[in-house]
């Protein structure tokens, strides 16, 4: 696991920074948590900071409390190979989150991902609008339908 770039992701909970890196750490390959300490001074005083790693990228969490909340404003794109990739990433992340329109979702901690498969951009190429058009009907992407889709008769 190659841990060396200077620029990571903090991650800003209320009271669940060390489950939400369980949970992560559990459903990338690559992953693991690093270190769990308890936070010594300041406003978060008793609370946790968590550094692990998801796919071989580093992350911390901390448990600063209610005043910031996630938003989909930032989310983190999953490209997948196949569309197994995709069901068994779509399932692990939902698990107690809620699905949403083209390819996204809130997991169960309020962070939004983007589950896509890494042909989006070809098959978007094939014939855009109709794509786009399948695309905004699915939760779950499904690549065969867009597949379908992306080689319709314009």
């Amino acid at each position: 696991m190659n841990l060396e770039s200077n620029i990571h992701t903090c991650l800003w909970f209320d009271g669940q920074a060390e489950e939400a890196a369980r949970f992560y750490t559990s459903r990338f390959p690559k992953s693991k948590l690093i270190s769990v300490a308890p936070i010594a001074q300041g406003p978060a005083s008793g609370s946790a900071f968590v550094e692990f790693a998801i796919a071989g990228r580093f992350f911390t969490a901390l448990d600063g409390g209610p005043m910031y909340r996630f938003s989909p404003a930032i989310s983190f794109v999953v490209s997948c190979r196949s569309q197994a990739e995709i069901d068994r990433y779509w399932a692990a992340l939902t698990d107690g989150g809620q699905a949403q329109q083209c390819g996204w979702l809130r997991d169960r901690f309020g962070i939004t991902w983007q589950i896509v498969p890494d042909s989006l951009g070809e098959l978007m190429e094939g014939n855009p609008e109709r794509v786009m058009e399948v695309l905004l009907g699915m939760e779950k992407i499904e690549i065969a339908a867009l597949r379908a889709a992306a080689t319709e008769s314009q």
